[in-house]
């Protein structure tokens, strides 16, 4: 397949730069992709369009501030580094009486001036974090190592002096509420680099209007990588390839999934991570166990799923995996149309933009 049929002409005034002035005032397209119908309505009618012993599954990673900015030592130009995934601890004392040491997989710019052996520093006003290039990695990745002047632990200061990843169609610096507006309700787990922005949609309110319908909720945990940005650079859809991602499903969430497929109810997956995670996990069987790891599942059209029977997600980027994954659920054609209708109708596209609802 070949990835111009998943192109699209986008206005880049519908690329949302901020979120809504709440999260209940999202507008929701709602497409059956059994029969290619939309409707056009809001977020908080999601209730009515559910039934009552559906399952809800969100994905319940906490975004943490990965994107560092500072200065390389001993020249005092700037550098910013973007924390990808921790790939090492050493836990032996440094030598100079510092804390424990940190091993980050991480993209540096300007990443040709960053040789092995170069140092950097990121400063707050109550942590310094140092750094210091170790090697170099494929696709200008770069490994890290990171220790704080103080000795206190190095996620402490990442979380205290690191921003918002926001994503690269955000063309705008971090702000301190993104740090409440980029993560959903339900974040517990840290470890991601994006949010699950399907989840972003929800409210108490409308989660306790789910359950008054009769709708069950659990939990799954997909930590989001730089993979969610990660371009297609192939031209046939087969050959790409996504980065793995760590995952972990918990016992009661499990039975929960299980139950619900047993009883043939539907799993409403609240996002494409989600999806990855489900499909990933019922791979071999057809159903979820409880269990930890990683998954580098690529859904594209021509997939069949086994656990998902509805998906809310927001609308995503043009010849991207996540329409791709789409369109392997509901099908290329319909799935454009619908873009096309939201484009119409104004809708508010990416992470901080508007959902679709497909069932």
């Amino acid at each position: 397949m070949d990835v111009r049929d998943f192109d699209f002409d986008l206005p880049a005034e519908l690329i949302a730069q901020e979120p809504a002035a709440n999260r209940a005032a999202a507008r929701l397209l709602h497409l059956d992709r059994e029969t290619g119908s939309i409707a056009h309505t809001t977020i908080s009618a999601l209730p009515d369009l559910l039934r009552a012993g559906d399952l809800v599954v969100v994905n319940n990673t906490k975004v943490f501030p990965a994107r560092l900015i500072g200065r390389r030592v001993p020249s005092g130009g700037s550098v910013e580094c973007l924390l990808l995934c921790q790939v090492g601890t050493e836990v032996e004392p440094r030598s100079d009486g510092g804390g424990t040491e940190v091993v980050w997989q991480a993209l540096v710019h300007p990443g040709q001036k960053l040789k092995p052996g170069a140092r950097l520093v990121f400063e707050g006003s109550a942590y310094v974090l140092h750094g210091e290039i170790l090697e170099r990695r494929f696709f200008g990745r770069r490994l890290v190592r990171l220790w704080t002047e103080n000795g206190s632990p190095v996620d402490e200061a990442i979380d205290a002096i690191g921003h918002v990843p926001l994503p690269p169609y955000i063309k705008r610096g971090d702000r301190p509420d993104d740090r409440d507006r980029y993560q959903t309700m339900f974040a517990r787990a840290r470890g991601s680099i994006a949010a699950p922005t399907a989840g972003l949609h929800f409210t108490p309110a409308l989660v306790d209007a789910l359950a008054a319908r009769g709708v069950e909720r659990t939990e799954i945990t997909l930590h989001v990588g730089y993979g969610t940005f990660q371009p297609v650079r192939v031209d046939r859809v087969e050959d790409h390839r996504l980065h793995a991602e760590e995952f972990e499903i918990s016992e009661a969430a499990a039975r929960a999934i299980d139950a619900a497929l047993e009883a043939r109810r539907r799993v409403i997956a609240v996002g494409t991570t989600t999806t990855r995670t489900l499909e990933a996990a019922a791979a071999a069987t057809g159903r979820v166990a409880p269990q930890r790891g990683s998954t580098a599942l690529f859904i594209h059209p021509g997939f069949a799923f086994k656990v998902v029977g509805g998906l809310l997600t927001n609308f995503h980027l043009p010849r991207s995996s996540l329409l791709m994954l789409v369109s392997a659920f509901a099908g290329r054609e319909r799935v454009l149309s619908a873009y096309h209708a939201a484009i119409a109708e104004r809708y508010r596209f990416y992470s901080y933009g508007d959902a679709m609802l497909i069932t």
